[in-house]
């Protein structure tokens, strides 16, 4: 059956992406993995620029730079795989937990300091204790685990995204040290990826520059030369951070646009329909890797509202962009710590607003760039409702684009399809049952008719 969609709901919505360079898409969204991270916003542009310097000192052009510049912006493209298993291994916000772990020197002393500040913090005597010894029994599997899972699954999102090789052996071999103390291969010297050696010392050099200042980040690669550090890379890095002109263009507020018009950034890879679909394709991986019980969720809503923008009638172009805003919705989310997100009881007044917030996150994320913003938008409204009182704008009626509708009707859809932390997955006539009782309150009739003729029938 078809449903004829009002033709005054409708976005519109542009052709292809236009003019819109790749760095400038891949740098709006590694702002994403930034918050994974705990890093303030901006720490893969930042982390691109001190790296590219480093590169070129070293004598890096053409293909070898070009590489290395997406080595260093897509660095923690692996970031969101680790973070569940983090918060269920030391009982902590993954996001702090991640910042600090940054700050680790290597050394035994600044690694037990590390453990006893950030497991269970907050928890009884015992749990911390308890927490502590199963933690310290088994330190050596579980820094394996977590580090190989990351490295492997952001190597593979590059490699499916389209990057080389190279930026994908990068990626993998972030956290190799030269010494062959790293992980996850415990590679040593130049068998470590160049790519990789500099990333490292970039990210250190940003880490403990935005700590303690330009000193504070010299005095950290120098202790670790020749240990964590390709000692060329230190020495490097080095001259990189006594140069002013360098130090007074990481400061500048136009640094954004300074590291996407870089020329190592256009040297082989331009920014088409199809490629802007493996981008995107590539972060929903990331988004749906956070969570156990998100896991797949971006893609299978992208799914539904392909068969209901089919259905309803939609053309091409809106059907393409649906499916896109599908699988970058829940970005917010990204952003939001494990502990929460996992939470399997009733979440606090104070959790909820975080859970919420992943919206409004999300679309400013998006917004960063025109091409985005109405994918944005969908982000931040598709847990409105038609009677208003959903979040976080409490739209109601024809405030609610039809667009939104399709997301907010496959979103709900999944959510009772799926297992989460809260609750089991609920056999289809429950989810019936339910989603009838939305219709009109929360549900728009059209898309629910709509799910229903195809997924429900």
């Amino acid at each position: 059956m078809k449903h004829k969609l009002p033709s005054q709901h409708y976005l519109i919505w542009p052709d292809g992406p236009g003019e819109l360079r790749l760095s400038e898409l891949l740098g709006a969204l590694s702002h994403a993995l930034d918050t994974t991270e705990g890093q303030p916003l901006g720490h893969a542009i930042r982390v691109t620029w001190i790296g590219c310097a480093i590169g070129e000192r070293l004598g890096l052009a053409g293909d070898e730079l070009h590489d290395l510049y997406y080595t260093l912006l897509l660095k923690d493209l692996g970031c969101s795989s680790n973070a569940a298993r983090i918060c269920q291994l030391y009982q902590v916000n993954d996001q702090v937990f991640k910042n600090a772990f940054k700050l680790v020197d290597g050394s035994t002393g600044s690694a037990m300091r590390f453990l006893f500040q950030h497991t269970a913090p907050g928890g009884s005597v015992l749990r911390r204790a308890r927490t502590l010894a199963h933690v310290m029994r088994h330190a050596g599997p579980i820094v394996d685990d977590l580090i190989v899972t990351r490295c492997e699954q952001g190597a593979a999102i590059a490699r499916d995204m389209g990057f080389s090789d190279r930026v994908a052996q990068g990626i993998h071999a972030l956290d190799e040290h030269w010494d062959g103390s790293g992980r996850p291969d415990h590679v040593s010297g130049t068998a470590i990826p160049l790519g990789a050696r500099i990333a490292l010392a970039a990210q250190v050099a940003d880490v403990f520059m935005t700590h303690g200042g330009v000193g504070n980040a010299m005095d950290e690669i120098t202790a670790r030369r020749g240990i964590w550090f390709d000692p060329a890379v230190a020495d490097a890095a080095l001259a990189v951070l006594r140069d002013k002109a360098f130090l007074a263009s990481l400061a500048s507020p136009d640094l954004a646009d300074i590291v996407f018009a870089h020329s190592a950034a256009s040297q082989t890879m331009g920014l088409d329909d199809a490629v802007l679909d493996r981008i995107i394709a590539g972060f929903a991986r990331v988004i749906d890797a956070k969570s156990p019980f998100t896991r797949n969720h971006s893609a299978r809503v992208a799914t539904y509202v392909n068969h209901l923008t089919v259905a309803l009638g939609c053309n091409t172009t809106t059907q393409r962009w649906m499916h896109r805003a599908a699988l970058l919705h829940d970005i917010g989310k990204l952003g939001v710590p494990n502990r929460i997100l996992d939470k399997p009881g009733q979440l606090d007044a104070t959790e909820r607003a975080v859970i919420e917030g992943h919206t409004l996150t999300g679309r400013n994320i998006l917004s960063q760039i025109t091409l985005l913003s109405q994918v944005g938008h969908l982000a931040a409204a598709h847990h409105e409702r038609l009677d208003g009182t959903g979040y976080p704008l409490r739209l109601s009626g024809d405030q609610i684009s039809m667009d939104v509708r399709i997301l907010s009707c496959a979103d709900i859809y999944d959510a009772l399809a799926a297992e989460r932390p809260y609750k089991p997955a609920f056999a289809p006539d429950k989810v019936r049952a339910i989603m009838d009782g939305m219709v009109g309150v929360a549900i728009d009739p059209q898309c629910y008719d709509a799910l229903r003729d195809t997924l429900l029938a």
